[in-house]
């Protein structure tokens, strides 16, 4: 009879992210992270490939408060892929139209990098990819988005978990990836 090992989370994560949603997340599965943003300049890491561009800042955002701190940092970065074009951040409310714009009526990738700075120095990284489907939207449709606000601060200009849901018509892959942080894939680096 085969015996596994036992998996155990490390008892001290330090959240490289000020995201609520990416806490709350980590609560869901038993993780009571300390966050401590990362603050770098996200603008100088450049990629036109979206799984480099997710993994590159998030490895940026471990190793940033690694320098700061003694224990295993869990950082990572969410961008939206539609049409070759990458969507991060939405600068403001004209960034975020045309981001909905882009993303109605089509499907477009969700790609969430994964940085995990364990206290020995070791980075170990991965990727999660999601399918996301929006249906065709109407010009009250997308300022009913805007007017909620919920396109501050996150990529592709919508949160799966907000009004934008009443526009989905698929969704292949993680939810939670989608929200910003695939829990597998965590649990799974966090355990190896």
């Amino acid at each position: 009879m085969r015996m596994d090992r036992e998996r155990r989370i490390p008892s001290q994560i330090v959240l490289a992210s000020a995201s609520p949603r990416r806490s709350e997340l980590l609560r869901q599965i038993g993780i009571n992270p300390r966050v401590m943003p990362a603050h770098i300049d996200e603008s100088a890491i450049r990629s036109a490939d979206p799984v480099h561009l997710s993994l590159a800042l998030a490895r940026a955002k471990a190793r940033t408060i690694g320098e700061r701190v003694s224990a295993t940092i869990l950082a990572a970065d969410t961008v939206v892929e539609v049409g070759g074009l990458i969507l991060e951040k939405p600068a403001d409310r004209a960034d975020a139209e045309r981001m909905l714009r882009l993303l109605s009526g089509r499907e477009h990738r969700v790609i969430t990098g994964v940085a995990v700075l364990r206290t020995t120095g070791e980075l170990v990284d991965g990727h999660a990819e999601s399918r996301v489907t929006f249906e065709a939207l109407t010009e009250s449709e997308i300022a009913a988005c805007l007017d909620s606000d919920e396109w501050i601060g996150v990529a592709g200009a919508y949160r799966i978990q907000g009004i934008a849901a009443r526009h989905i018509t698929g969704l292949c892959g993680s939810y939670s990836n989608v929200v910003g942080l695939p829990l597998h894939l965590v649990y799974s680096i966090l355990t190896q």
